[in-house]
């Protein structure tokens, strides 16, 4: 994968990750189903793990 397709990608998953964010405080605040919440919370994770995987990717390695 290239530089500007790990950009795209991580932009992308941020924006999920973002929307995520908005939806459980949504659906917290309205009383909905936990379960329903957890599910989103669990896949709000791993969007966040991949992203941090993919930036990775993004800085150069150090040469010591």
């Amino acid at each position: 994968m290239d530089q500007d397709a790990i950009k795209s990608r991580v932009a992308k998953i941020d924006q999920e990750h973002r929307s995520l964010d908005e939806m459980i405080e949504k659906l917290s605040k309205s009383g909905f189903n936990q379960l329903q919440i957890q599910r989103l919370k669990k896949r709000k994770l791993v969007l966040k793990d991949e992203g941090e995987k993919l930036r990775s990717h993004l800085i150069p390695d150090i040469i010591a």
